[in-house]
């Protein structure tokens, strides 16, 4: 019984450590998305990937469905992806890609990118042209709705 006891704050304190890790990237996200709007971006697997730009820090963050990152593309057909994870660097580089392209923003290049887990990756990007200044009206998704607050 004093075993137990005396094992019971180290695993405590493990348990917070693992913590602390995951709570890294979570305040990392909610400081730098949480006010934003998402907009979704279709791929070629006709799975909607769902994005929150930061224009002004310039990066992206990537939100997939955590069905599709389990059983992969195509879950509406027969045909489910025998391997999601081999294929998720170039759908979420794809999706990057994709949004850049349709908020017209073509000469935007990646730079990096931050793998938080299976469902989420943040893209940085550089863009020729300046820094947009906070409040200014951008090109959103063609047909999406920016949601109730900005209307």
């Amino acid at each position: 019984m004093r075993r137990r006891a005396a094992l019971l704050p180290i695993g405590l304190v493990s348990v917070g450590l693992a913590l602390a890790g995951c709570t890294t990237g979570f305040s990392y996200i909610s400081r730098n998305y949480v006010a934003l709007t998402p907009q979704v971006v279709t791929i070629g697997c006709k799975e909607p990937y769902e994005v929150y730009d930061n224009r002004q820090l310039r990066r992206m963050l990537i939100v997939s469905n955590a069905l599709r990152e389990y059983a992969g593309c195509n879950l509406s057909e027969v045909r489910i992806d025998p391997d999601p994870v081999a294929s998720r660097v170039k759908r979420f580089r794809t999706a990057a890609r994709a949004y850049l392209d349709e908020t017209v923003r073509e000469d935007c290049r990646i730079t990096g990118e931050t793998v938080f887990d299976p469902q989420k990756s943040e893209f940085a990007y550089a863009c020729d042209g300046p820094i947009e200044k906070r409040g200014t009206v951008v090109p959103r998704l063609p047909g999406r709705n920016p949601g109730l607050n900005q209307q």
